[in-house]
């Protein structure tokens, strides 16, 4: 080696929820696995529906959707977007391929010293790219599961106050992975903080449409307002169309700040340089959010995941070394470990536990290590939120199971595995 080809942060970048996979994958060859550790509701056997099917079948046959679209987006789908939000305009809005296109541009675009703080638990691609920008652990705040997950304002704000790097703040609302949906008070205390200490605020808004409570909806258009701001969407899970690959961003208040101006300047500048995002999920998108037939798919999926949360919650709570905090939208659980200090894990396959051992001594976390002798033992792979940059002990499934049965299989192995 001539010399260390390694960024000083690259340790920092870490994505638990596809590493558990592999491990996965060799235990299958031995044994039957569920796969409850699958985000993917199309790869957990949920049907796209034939209406959508041929939304997209006949755009195909529009030489359009096969030409670069605009950098900032195709032009019907940001004249739908701001059809529907009249705090918009065309400047407003950027179109990324994913939620990682639009996350790594923005630290990219960011100073060296300036920090963004999010929450923690922490969704890894917000966390491991704000650790990996600043060379340090992810600066966040806390979300507190003795409060139904609420954050610690007191914590969040004087954290603010002392730290003169800290330039944005990060909400995920539902945020991932508690799956907490935050009422309107708290709401509006982040916008205060952020006009008190001249912030910007970035809200992750992905699961928005997933919210099981109609009511409980609230978006940062609603609350910002003079306080500049980023709302980021995407298509991925609420058409699904995870494969599609096509999100924005909605920018608030750009005209009241030069510097965050010039910054989605920046981000625009950044997205020119690979010319567009993918033309036929912008193409579609107002044609599949405006058909006759998306409200009532889509909320005959919210009352399905919304079933499975509260068979989950049932089962589970009743066990005194498991915690449920039923989600308020999106298809995941997050399940708390209280295991006591005598737990004692059974593998039974010894050649299970020898593959096993190597992972297990690779890590202290005992959340991960549950979820290496839960998958040995049971077959059932789950996510150790380990990597959700938290000291907290639990793990993430999903609600995505189309068998009742099976469902309860599954929620039943786990609550008898940790008694």
């Amino acid at each position: 080696m001539r010399k260390n080809i390694l960024l000083p942060w690259h340790k920092n970048l870490r994505y638990i929820i596809r590493e558990i996979v592999d491990i996965a994958k060799q235990i299958e060859k031995i044994k039957p696995v569920y796969w409850e550790n699958i985000w993917d509701p199309v790869e957990k056997w949920e049907k796209i529906p034939q209406w959508m099917k041929e939304i997209i079948k006949n755009a195909c046959q529009i030489d359009e959707v096969y030409w670069y679209s605009p950098t900032r987006g195709h032009e019907k789908a940001i004249n739908y977007i701001i059809s529907k939000n009249p705090k918009l305009k065309p400047q407003d809005i950027i179109f990324f391929n994913w939620i990682w296109d639009a996350i790594s541009k923005i630290y990219k675009a960011l100073s060296f010293d300036s920090r963004i703080i999010g929450p923690n638990p922490a969704y890894p691609t917000h966390s491991s790219s704000e650790a990996a920008h600043a060379n340090s652990f992810h600066l966040t705040y806390k979300l507190d599961p003795n409060n139904n997950w609420y954050p610690d304002l007191e914590e969040l704000e004087n954290k603010v106050k002392y730290n003169p790097n800290i330039v944005w703040i990060l909400v995920i609302n539902p945020d991932n992975p508690t799956w907490v949906v935050f009422p309107p008070y708290i709401l509006k205390e982040f916008v205060r903080i952020a006009k008190q200490y001249n912030l910007f605020l970035i809200f992750d808004e992905i699961y928005e449409k997933l919210v099981f409570d109609e009511k409980d909806k609230i978006n940062l258009a609603d609350i910002i307002e003079d306080v500049p701001g980023i709302a980021m969407k995407w298509i991925s899970k609420d058409l699904p169309w995870p494969g599609g690959r096509c999100g924005w961003i909605e920018v608030y208040n750009q005209d009241k700040d030069l510097n965050f101006q010039q910054f989605i300047n920046t981000l625009l500048a950044a997205k020119m340089v690979e010319v567009c995002s993918t033309t036929l999920p912008q193409y579609v998108l107002p044609d599949i959010y405006e058909s006759k037939e998306y409200k009532q798919y889509l909320q005959k999926r919210i009352e399905k995941y919304k079933k499975r949360a509260s068979q989950a919650e049932k089962i589970l709570n009743k066990n005194p070394n498991l915690k449920v905090i039923k989600p308020k939208g999106a298809f995941y659980l997050t399940v708390l470990l209280n295991l006591p200090q005598d737990y004692q894990p059974k593998i039974s396959n010894p050649e299970i536990k020898k593959l096993l051992g190597p992972y297990l001594e690779n890590t202290t976390r005992v959340d991960e290590k549950f979820c290496y002798w839960l998958l040995g033992e049971t077959g059932v792979c789950v996510v150790p939120l380990s990597g959700f940059n938290t000291d907290i002990l639990w793990f993430r499934m999903t609600l995505l199971e189309e068998n009742d049965e099976k469902f309860e299989r599954i929620l039943k192995l786990i609550d008898s595995y940790t008694k």
